[in-house]
């Protein structure tokens, strides 16, 4: 009979969903992950009113006013900035985690989004447009952060059974923050001009309840083992993590994973990059993270309100519509979260890419023959298709297919990759819509399909594997012999490790080996 608070699952005991680990999982997306949906539309509803305190501000300083064309360009700066701040932070994510941990660097970089939050919210006060500009970027490096350690925080602290489950639950918040900015940008809220500078500022709050709950959590039981080699402390955490169930299957488990890797220290984005035996896992990481950014949506997010002005919605309609588009994305992005335990990682990102290659097809045929409610339909088709699997299953499988040595090194990677398509997007879509017109659409329906194909083909499930299983499904593909611990745990319970044996998990010591 199972312990309390494991689940039988072919004879093994896995663990099950606590509040401490469904609390973290909260908290840290809370006031993380959904500051990045909420600072990719919280710009969208008071754009017009941020242009006019620009030219007003350059009328006030040098005494003439600014044309439409120059205006643009200062509130793409503000726009684009952020992903600029989301790019440089991806690539401070290894160093920031390897010597404060994931728990450490989260609740750290809190300070950024109070001294973004200031700025935003003086900026009209102060009348500096650079306010807002430095503000932003600052906003996006705290994203291009917590982006790459929520996710790798999550997938460290959770059962195996539950890292699919506990790694969506981040793009669900980024689905959410979205759906908030959408709602707090309506007119009847804060979408007046008088407000916009407080509108940019409440990202602080979510900020603040996780700079006040968060530290009393424990660290990644996994970086305290592998990396800091604190016994005592793992044990805790995972006590802690996993209620009153019995933890030394688990504490096995990553005592395999570091013996593996024994005689590497964290690598570094060359070392990856040059190290053969994650060749395909690396692959796989720029395929997903591209194929993610390069699939249309954020083209579909940015020209949405003219695609449903040209179907014939009403002006002062399109905001509510935009709304129910977020809803659309909370919805979907729940099912996918709650579904992948059970459907497994695969069929999520071959259905989420293959459903939005063929509402992209759609688009362009409903643009060719002027068929607008096809085209709604299909806008409507593509955020729900990525925010089932596309949207979040990528940084998930980021941590899972790599070791504790190799994952800071991979999350900068798949994090810079992610950003540099999101910001090529966003330049070069105008001008692929000029010259293909209709037919721009195509190029996402080939990369969707694409990916589909070598998600199919290529990429092993990894439900319910252990990070050393997932290693040694891929150590034949690269052509690469994995170092195999068979002795160990057949003749002892648990093996010695740096001077420490047997554990005894009801009082929560260590017993050292005589």
């Amino acid at each position: 009979m199972a312990k309390e608070g494991l689940i039988k699952e072919d004879g093994k005991c896995v663990g099950s969903l606590t509040p401490s680990l469904l609390a973290v999982a909260f908290l840290s997306s809370f006031g993380s992950s959904m500051l990045y949906g909420y600072n990719l539309a919280v710009v969208n509803s008071p754009a017009q009113y941020i242009k006019q305190f620009y030219n007003q501000t350059i009328v006030a300083r040098n005494g003439t006013s600014q044309n439409d064309e120059a205006l643009t360009l200062f509130y793409s700066v503000t726009v684009s900035v952020f992903a600029i701040g989301g790019m440089i932070g991806s690539l401070m994510v290894g160093m920031l985690v390897t010597r404060f941990g994931r728990k450490g660097t989260l609740v750290r970089i809190t300070y950024l989004v109070f001294i973004a939050g200031a700025l935003m919210g003086f900026s009209r006060m102060f009348a500096s447009p650079e306010m807002i500009i430095t503000g932003r970027f600052i906003t996006g490096l705290h994203s291009g952060i917590s982006l790459s350690v929520v996710p790798m925080y999550l997938g460290e602290i959770a059962p195996k059974n539950l890292r699919g489950f506990l790694g969506l639950v981040p793009s669900i918040f980024i689905c959410l923050g979205v759906f908030v900015a959408q709602i707090l940008g309506l007119h009847e809220l804060l979408g007046k001009e008088e407000h916009w500078p407080l509108f940019l500022s409440l990202v602080v709050i979510p900020t603040t309840i996780q700079l006040m709950l968060l530290p009393w959590f424990p660290e990644s039981p996994r970086y305290l083992l592998i990396e800091k080699k604190n016994v005592h402390a793992t044990i805790t955490a995972l006590k802690w993590y996993r209620s009153k169930v019995n933890i030394q299957a688990e504490i096995e488990e990553m005592q395999e994973e570091q013996r593996s890797m024994s005689s590497v220290e964290t690598v570094s984005v060359i070392g990856l990059l040059r190290d053969r035996s994650v060749r395909w896992q690396v692959i796989t990481v720029v395929v997903v993270n591209i194929g993610m950014q390069l699939s249309g949506i954020d083209a579909i997010w940015f020209y949405t309100n003219a695609i449903f002005e040209n179907a014939g919605i009403p002006l002062p309609e399109i905001q509510y519509t935009t709304v129910g588009t977020g809803a659309i994305e909370v919805i979907a992005g729940c099912i996918g979260c709650f579904t992948i335990e059970r459907l497994g990682r695969k069929p999520l990102m071959i259905g989420g890419f293959t459903f939005m290659g063929i509402c992209c097809a759609g688009i362009t045929l409903s643009l060719l023959f002027q068929v607008h409610y096809i085209s709604v339909a299909c806008v409507v088709g593509i955020i729900a298709g990525f925010c089932i699997g596309p949207a979040g299953v990528p940084f998930l499988m980021t941590a899972e297919l790599f070791k504790q040595s190799h994952r800071p090194a991979a999350y900068i990677v798949a994090g810079c990759l992610n950003w540099m398509s999101n910001f090529t997007v966003g330049f070069v879509f105008p001008f692929l819509q000029m010259s293909a017109g209709a037919y721009c659409y195509l190029v996402f329906f080939g990369v969707c399909m694409a990916v589909a194909v070598y998600v199919f083909f290529i990429i092993p499930e990894t439900k319910n594997k252990t990070f050393v299983e997932i290693s040694q499904m891929f150590a034949a593909m690269n052509g690469t012999l994995e170092e195999e611990s068979t002795e160990l745990g057949h003749n002892l319970k648990l093996t010695k490790m740096n001077g420490y044996g047997a554990i005894d998990m009801e009082n929560g010591v260590i017993e050292k080996n005589k």
